[in-house]
């Protein structure tokens, strides 16, 4: 049984988000504030008392609902921490989008946070629980190397097609992050800087896999009846997915790393909730999850935005680009932002939410009516999925 619409629609009527980058003279709690008052302060007549309940999402910047209410100093309100992985943002938004719809709660936030930058590793910080010694030990990018070889082999792609789309990938996120005064990197490069970037794994090289950064986002949601009170322009949740796969693609032959299972099933129920049937045609813009730039290639194929086999094609048409048919990652993706975990999927939803408003400056897409946000934990085999759609109208 797939999953179903909401009983209550829900809408988000305001976002706060930090600028991604090295935060140094910054702690956790510093970025929570941040965003937070950005937040509440896009609403004249709401303060935090006003909040019935509150998800903070992080992977390892805290522990439990205090990682949120210490800084914001609340008392008598529950507060819920949440990790899944890199979709961990977007699990905060989805408990919170569902305690608002189950008409538990009135008014609800949902926030993410990490501190990557204080860690003592040059990436993904993660301590895991004892195991058998079955799990596959490997790097996130030697994971996701595999997939340029495998959509080659699948589709007769050869070498110099694949390496010119995902840096077409790059060279794209990056124009698109140098549009933007919150991204980490915010420099244009050439396909000659991506191409000659010293080798990490396979085929990737330094520019084609994302940032690490810190970062802080958050969202107040509230249901849809009632996002009038408080703004004129609220952003709707059209339909909203998550799928944790079973980690069998690792172990079963049948998996030839050319697509991500659990995004094709997430995006299929979230279109199918927002009663989207051509994603290709329908969708405005996609926040997607750009962490290596095969990545992004094998999900414009899962999200339905072009034909298995082409979207190495799309890409270096420029279907994709800020004035394409289907602009991706219009703030500039993980490759421009870094990827702070708990963080990310809330500046998905933020960037949807501000182009869906009409407020995305020197980067707003025309006419932008409905968004895709789509975030991805784990690796090629065994990743957990959230896809949502978002609106401007009911």
């Amino acid at each position: 049984m797939a999953s179903r619409r909401t009983t209550h629609d829900v809408a988000i009527v305001a976002m706060g988000c930090t600028p991604f980058r090295d935060h140094w003279n910054s702690s956790a709690d510093d970025l929570l504030v941040d965003a937070v008052q950005e937040c509440v302060g896009s609403l004249p007549d709401v303060t935090l008392d006003d909040v019935d309940a509150f998800w903070v999402g992080t992977q390892g910047s805290g522990l439990s609902g205090q990682t949120l209410a210490r800084p914001l100093r609340l008392t008598g309100k529950p507060v819920t921490r949440v990790e899944n992985y890199c979709a961990t943002g977007s699990e905060a938004f989805r408990n919170a989008a569902f305690a608002v719809a189950s008409g538990a709660y009135d008014m609800v936030m949902a926030t993410g946070v990490e501190k990557l930058k204080d860690s003592s590793y040059s990436g993904l910080s993660a301590v895991f629980p004892p195991a058998d010694g079955t799990d596959v030990d490997w790097t996130a990018p030697a994971g996701f190397s595999l997939l340029a070889p495998a959509y080659q082999a699948a589709y007769g792609i050869d070498e110099r097609e694949m390496r010119a789309a995902m840096t077409r990938v790059a060279v794209k996120n990056h124009a698109n992050g140098a549009r933007n005064d919150r991204a980490q990197f915010r420099r244009a490069v050439t396909a000659e800087t991506v191409e000659r970037s010293p080798r990490i794994a396979g085929q990737l090289g330094v520019m084609d896999c994302s940032g690490v950064s810190d970062g802080a986002a958050a969202a107040i949601l509230v249901r849809a009846e009632d996002a009038h009170r408080y703004t004129d322009r609220p952003v709707y949740l059209r339909g909203m997915s998550f799928v944790a796969g079973s980690g069998a693609g690792l172990a079963a032959d049948g998996y030839d790393f050319t697509s991500f299972p659990e995004v094709v099933t997430a995006a299929g129920e979230a279109y199918e909730q927002a009663g989207v049937t051509d994603p290709a045609a329908q969708i405005s813009l996609a926040e997607v999850h750009d962490c290596f730039t095969p990545t992004e290639v094998v999900l414009m194929e899962d999200l339905g935005f072009s034909a298995r086999g082409k979207a190495w094609r799309d890409i270096l048409d420029g279907r994709y680009d800020l004035d394409g048919a289907l602009p991706v990652n219009t703030d500039g993706g993980l490759k421009s932002f870094g990827h702070p975990i708990g963080a990310t999927g809330l500046r998905m939803m933020f960037e949807c939410f501000t182009q869906l408003r009409g407020e995305a400056g020197p980067r707003q897409v025309p006419d932008a009516r409905l968004a895709v946000a789509q975030n991805l934990g784990g690796q090629p085999g065994s990743c957990v999925a959230f896809v949502a759609v978002l609106g401007n109208e009911r």
